[in-house]
């Protein structure tokens, strides 16, 4: 018999109730599968004679004992398999492997019922595994409903704690844990403060909604907000300058976005409230740019942005980049637009300001200019602002 599955859904109920059709495929059974849990909740539906699969990391191993079966496999997983569930994995995994789900409801759907909350309008997110991305993404959108699938490693008091660092605490978290156990079944609603303190069993899920006033999302921070290297407003970009900046770097077409000599964090930070999905890494080799980054990300509800404080020249940079920004070159110009030009992929951009009255700085626009050409990169019109009693500013840009 060729190898295929059976995936069947479930609750954390210890009286588990399946459809009719799903209790006969059990009990014709030879090979099943699932977590330990998963396993003390059926076990003694299982035939005799039966042989079970613990689903354990590294998941490698648990699909090589999968082939070596080579048959039916009956596999149990919570609520819907196909909602970020094993089922969808091993579509990914094995998509040539035949596959019949019989689904149950997943956690959010049981939270939201049990809230009496419609969840129609609900934005889903899964930290089960996974970085902090989506989420942060979700809240700098200002997201209404948020549902959240946990892990042992990021509970609900860590994900409270993280939203309270950022300034989210205008949201309310609904905790289910153990949904459906008649015996360990806890829901509680509380605030974001209220979750940073407490204690929480897995496995469990949450939904954060705003419940209170909270800030407007923000296009344009005045540098006066920022904290300051060393209070020099001189060693910020200027937000309509900022503005432009971010405007030649097209980000809203882009993935994946480098500030080199980020110093205040400023366009990262601009970079990241307005364009949520990009991939943000900074660069600084003053180390106080890891305060200023840090103290300003947080100030501005600005999650996310990984910043790396070193000589830009001597960091590891082994993926690619879709937009560069070099806020700052140390005299080193040529190097670095030479190793951005590396990690540039096809139509990527590089954008650069030089102040025009100054001899040095002019000196720098033109190194900027030639080796674009030398790197056979198309130069786009620079965009010239006078801002106020500063001098004045071109915007460059070179498109590989």
């Amino acid at each position: 018999m060729a190898l295929a599955f059976t995936v069947i859904g479930m609750s954390d109920n210890p009286q588990p109730s399946f459809c009719r059709e799903a209790l006969d495929v059990i009990s014709c059974g030879r090979v099943f599968s699932g977590g330990k849990r998963h396993h003390q909740i059926v076990g003694n539906l299982l035939p005799e004679d039966s042989i079970w699969i613990d689903i354990t990391v590294p998941l490698d191993d648990v699909y090589e004992k999968y082939r070596m079966e080579d048959c039916h496999i009956i596999v149990f997983a919570s609520g819907d398999p196909l909602f970020f569930g094993f089922a969808s994995t091993l579509q990914r995994v094995m998509p040539e492997v035949p596959m019949k789900v019989f689904p149950y409801f997943n956690s959010l759907q049981i939270l939201s019922r049990k809230l009496l909350m419609p969840y129609h309008d609900m934005h889903i997110v899964s930290l089960t595994g996974r970085p902090w991305k989506e989420f942060d993404n979700a809240l700098i959108e200002h997201r209404g409903k948020i549902g959240v699938l946990t892990d042992r490693q990021k509970t609900p008091d860590e994900i409270a704690r993280r939203m309270k660092d950022y300034g989210f605490t205008f949201y309310s978290m609904h905790i289910g844990e153990h949904l459906e156990n008649p015996e360990r079944e806890r829901i509680s609603s509380l605030s974001i403060e209220e979750a940073s303190k407490g204690s929480f069993s897995n496995p469990n899920c949450l939904i954060l909604t705003i419940e209170n006033e909270h800030p407007e999302r923000r296009f344009g921070i005045p540098e006066s907000e920022f904290d300051l290297l060393d209070g020099r407003q001189k060693m910020i970009t200027k937000m309509p300058i900022r503005l432009l900046t971010l405007q030649a770097l097209d980000l809203y077409n882009r993935k994946t976005f480098w500030d080199i000599g980020f110093c205040t964090g400023s366009v990262s930070i601009e970079a990241r409230l307005a364009f949520p999905h990009l991939d943000i890494r900074a660069f600084e080799i003053r180390p106080e740019g890891k305060d200023l980054m840090e103290s300003n990300s947080r100030k501005f509800s600005a999650p996310g942005i990984e910043y790396q404080i070193g000589d830009f020249l001597e960091a590891e940079t082994d993926e690619t980049c879709d937009a560069a920004f070099i806020g700052g070159h140390g005299g080193h110009l040529e190097e670095i637009l030479r190793k951005v030009y590396s990690h540039l992929t096809p139509g990527g951009c590089i954008v650069f300001n030089s102040v025009t009255s100054n001899l040095v700085a002019a000196g720098s626009r033109d190194d900027f200019i030639r080796i674009a050409n030398s790197l056979g990169m198309r130069l786009e019109e620079p965009v010239h602002i006078e801002l106020d009693n500063n001098n004045p500013i071109d915007i460059l840009k070179a498109v590989k």
